[in-house]
Parts: structure tokens; C-alpha cells; sequence
């Protein structure tokens, strides 16, 4: 049976493995990520949820604080736009459904910003953020993060490329119009979705993107 796509309007078919067009199975977890791996310096971190909130103000949360919210389990699979698929992941850590109730988003809200180290960020329509396998990961299989991974927190968006779902991150800022994110101005395409093989944005089709 075909895979739905993320805006429902069709299916593609996966390959033999059952993985989406273009991908091939891994073994292990490569380590992939542009820049190096920050220092995690515990009495410094604090996440925070900003932007167009419905009460417009933010919420910050320190790491002792966010390690003590809602801890739920995704069992899901990861594709990379470099062509590796990891099937079963296990993720463990804060849905984005979580952080949604806790700080909701103003009305006018169709995208996030998800922020991270160094500044590197990933736009999301609201729709891929709310969904119910998104999750803030803090643990793997049950273990924690290493620092190469994303510890002490990854975002991990199953249904798209898994560049949309950044290492370290530190927010999310709720938007009422798109931006793009770090990869998204540099070429990747503005939503990602590997069932469609939306790698680049030479491929977007109007409407999926604000113009480069």
C-alpha cells in the first residue's frame, strides 16, 4: 500500500524495502550535522518557546525543568537526504504536542522556527510540528543522547528529512508567515518530505515556499 503523503492529497509508493523513493537501509546511526558539536554547559541552558503565542509572552525552561516535563516514546523511522533510512528508531523525550498545550500558539500561527546551536534553525509548517510523532528527543533506545547525536535535545519529525529536525536545539518561535530555515536558504527544499523526494527547492512547486 502506498505511503500517504504529509498534506494528504495522494500516495507514493516505497521501494522494496519499504522505504521511501531514493532511500537504502543503514546499519548503525552515521554521524551527520554542519558545524561541530557544542559544549553542554547545564547552568547556561534554557529552552524557550517565543514568537506569536497566544498570550504573547515566552515560556523558558531550565534543563532541570525540561527533563521534568511529559516523557513519552515514538517508535518511528528516519530519512536522511544524503539516502540513508534507519527503520525503528525508538525516540524517547517531550512531544511538540506538549509544549503546544502548554504554550499555545496565537491563531494566526502556520509555521515554527525550531532554533538551535550556533544560531542553526529549521522551518516547519504548524501542521508537521503538531503532529503526533514529533518529538523533542532526549534518549534513544532507552539511552541518552550522546553529544554527537543532539544531547541533551534533538527534534525528531519522522515524516520528513531528518535535516528538518535539528541537533541542540535550544526554541521554537511561533510564526504567522514562513521563513526559511538554515539548509532551506541554501538550497534543500522548504518542506522536506522524502515520500515525495523533496530534496532541493528547484523542485518546489508554487505555494510551498517563500521565494529564495
Amino acid at each position: 500500500m502506498g505511503q500517504p503523503d504529509s498534506r494528504g492529497g495522494g500516495e507514493r509508493r516505497p521501494d522494496a524495502d519499504g522505504l521511501p523513493p531514493g532511500q537504502r537501509p543503514q546499519r548503525g546511526w552515521p554521524v551527520t550535522h554542519y558545524g561541530p558539536v557544542p559544549r553542554f554547559r547545564p547552568e547556561r541552558w534554557e529552552f524557550r518557546v517565543f514568537g506569536a503565542t497566544a498570550d504573547g509572552d515566552k515560556r523558558c525552561w531550565t534543563h532541570e525543568e525540561f527533563s521534568a516535563l511529559p516523557h513519552e516514546t515514538v517508535l518511528a523511522d528516519l530519512h536522511c537526504v544524503t539516502k540513508f533510512s534507519m527503520r525503528d528508531v525508538e525516540w524517547g523525550g517531550v512531544r511538540a504536542r506538549t509544549l503546544l498545550a502548554l504554550v499555545p500558539p496565537a491563531p494566526g500561527v502556520t509555521h515554527v522556527m525550531v532554533w538551535a546551536e550556533y544560531g542553526y534553525s529549521a522551518n516547519l509548517r504548524i501542521e508537521d510540528f503538531a503532529a503526533g510523532h514529533t518529538v523533542f528527543a532526549t534518549h534513544r533506545d532507552g539511552e541518552l543522547l550522546t553529544a554527537e547525536h543532539g544531547f541533551p535535545v534533538r527534534l525528531a519529525v519522522p515524516h520528513l528529512y531528518a535535516w528538518k529536525g535539528p541537533k541542540w536545539v535550544r526554541g521554537v518561535e511561533y510564526m504567522t508567515a514562513d521563513r526559511r530555515g538554515f539548509w532551506e536558504e541554501r538550497g534543500y527544499h522548504n518542506i522536506g518530505d522524502p515520500w515525495r523526494e523533496q530534496r532541493y527547492s528547484y523542485q518546489e512547486q508554487p505555494g510551498e515556499g517563500p521565494e529564495l
